[in-house]
């Protein structure tokens, strides 16, 4: 099964003001609506948008000259994607290189300084030993049942990478009063309506596996992020790839955590990416000084 596109369009939910770029960062961004390059105009910067769009259409497209076109075109980008709060599908249609790993994790560099993967992946790596103690104290006498059956399937396959997912999967089932069924979906390979698998979802991931459907499947072939209950990046490798390509479309399409796992996200950026750590919640603060004692 692969996943394709979907065409469901949900209209976005965000408040602001429309066609204004408030130049007021949310989550940590250095570069959250810069002004043009000097020199640059809007009419040389849509034209370098069109070259863009016309290269995404190649079957090999130049990365290289991909790379210059985004680069150029970054404050344009921004403007629209602050300003005008388009919907997923105009964005996608209008800036299809967005929704390409190298560029999420360039357009990320390009927002906040740092590196998706390396701040994601390493920060992670760091604290996946403390949150699987910190999960197996808390599953004691039978309690948090979710959490326990993600725990359990680490017991047959304890590698590193079963390992990281078990400690995102079972982030918002240890945080009490989260709820990941709108945010994290299963997609079995033989469904056969992909439409009703991301039915609900306005941001999260879609994990597709063959086999037995367990908290951790055994056989995951596919992680896909989903916007608006439409798939803009899929074939990544793995649960913990599928949540840092998350957290840089979060960036790059300026969205907000769901409120379903509002915590867990503010976890994974100030704890785990260590973003503006010492901007955390009192209730994140709290999470954090648990883990790490």
């Amino acid at each position: 099964m692969v996943f394709m596109v979907s065409q469901v369009i949900n209209k976005r939910k965000a408040g602001g003001s429309k066609g204004k770029c408030v130049k007021k960062s949310k989550k940590g961004e250095v570069n959250y609506c810069p002004d043009p390059p000097e020199g640059e105009c809007p009419e040389n910067m849509e034209e370098k948008r069109q070259i863009m769009e016309a290269e995404m259409k190649k079957r090999d497209p130049d990365q290289q000259l991909l790379e210059n076109l985004m680069v150029a075109t970054f404050s344009q980008r921004r403007m629209e994607i602050i300003g005008d709060q388009p919907l997923i599908t105009e964005v996608i249609s209008r800036w299809p290189a967005l929704f390409h790993e190298r560029q999420i994790v360039a357009e990320f560099r390009r927002i906040i300084t740092l590196d998706l993967l390396e701040s994601f992946i390493d920060g992670l790596d760091g604290l996946v030993p403390r949150l699987l103690e910190a999960y197996k104290a808390a599953t004691k006498y039978g309690k948090k049942q979710s959490l326990k059956n993600v725990l359990d399937c680490l017991v047959r396959d304890d590698t590193n990478e079963r390992r990281r997912a078990a400690a995102l999967l079972g982030l918002p089932f240890y945080i009490i009063g989260e709820d990941p069924s709108n945010v994290i979906r299963m997609c079995d390979a033989n469904a056969e309506n992909l439409d009703d698998a991301m039915k609900g979802m306005q941001l999260g991931i879609l994990i597709g596996y063959e086999g037995e459907q367990r908290a951790i499947p055994n056989d995951i072939f596919n992680v896909a992020v989903v916007v608006e209950e439409t798939i803009v990046v899929h074939n990544i490798k793995d649960v913990a790839h599928g949540f840092a390509m998350l957290m840089g479309v979060i960036y790059g399409v300026n969205l907000q955590y769901p409120n379903d796992m509002k915590y867990s996200f503010e976890f994974l950026q100030r704890v785990v990416m260590r973003i503006e750590p010492d901007k955390a919640s009192a209730r994140v603060h709290g999470l954090r000084n648990r883990i790490l004692r």
